[in-house]
């Protein structure tokens, strides 16, 4: 028997049972994210990818719908970000490439390397992170912003993320105030945070 492909089979098993992941079997690590499936995602109606390693990560917000703090809760803001983002914004699926609720798991947006529509230029070239809820006062709850900490460092450890990614918050590509003040002042204390500012005309992009 086999022990390394044994035991990368029955943690997965495991892990894709208690906890909604996915298992990379070549390196047995598991995808730190909540899949599609599980939170009964609409079929996008075109998926449009782009080569990695990916050079920018992008945090932001969602403002509205508010924090969420269990599975169930976190599930129904999905179906609704999705819902807005494809049926009002015409968009071809919620926007964001990862979304990160209050109950500590990160859910499966687009995904890796699928073109977004959460900041225009760039979304050809970055992943895009939403915390949910509102964090223009408050902080996100410190399992959150562990969720998303774990997230970027799975995929730099995996070549989805290049090594020297830039780490930016929505307001410094786009005139907005996602992700909020407190949650950027965070972000501004994280690796490969860079304080460049790259706005242009909105009507333009």
């Amino acid at each position: 028997m086999d022990f390394v492909k044994d035991f990368c089979y029955y943690f997965g098993v495991i892990a894709f049972t208690l906890f909604y992941v996915a298992v990379d079997s070549k390196a047995c690590d598991p995808v730190p994210y909540v899949t599609r499936d599980f939170w009964s995602a609409l079929p996008p109606k075109q998926i449009e990818h782009f080569a990695g390693p990916i050079p920018y990560v992008i945090i932001h917000h969602s403002y509205r719908p508010a924090a969420c703090y269990n599975g169930l809760q976190c599930i129904a803001a999905m179906q609704s970000m999705q819902k807005m983002h494809q049926d009002v914004r015409q968009w071809n699926d919620i926007g964001y490439s990862f979304a990160v609720g209050g109950d500590g798991r990160v859910y499966q947006g687009r995904g890796f390397n699928v073109i977004g529509a959460h900041a225009p230029r760039y979304n050809n070239r970055s992943v895009g992170i939403c915390l949910i809820g509102d964090w223009v006062a408050d902080l996100p709850p410190k399992n959150m912003l562990t969720a998303a900490q774990n997230l970027i460092e799975y995929g730099v450890r995996n070549g989805l993320i290049a090594q020297n990614y830039t780490l930016l918050g929505h307001r410094q590509v786009r005139t907005t105030e996602c992700p909020g003040d407190r949650l950027f002042e965070e972000i501004k204390t994280w690796p490969h945070f860079d304080p460049m500012t790259d706005i242009v005309d909105q009507n333009s992009v």
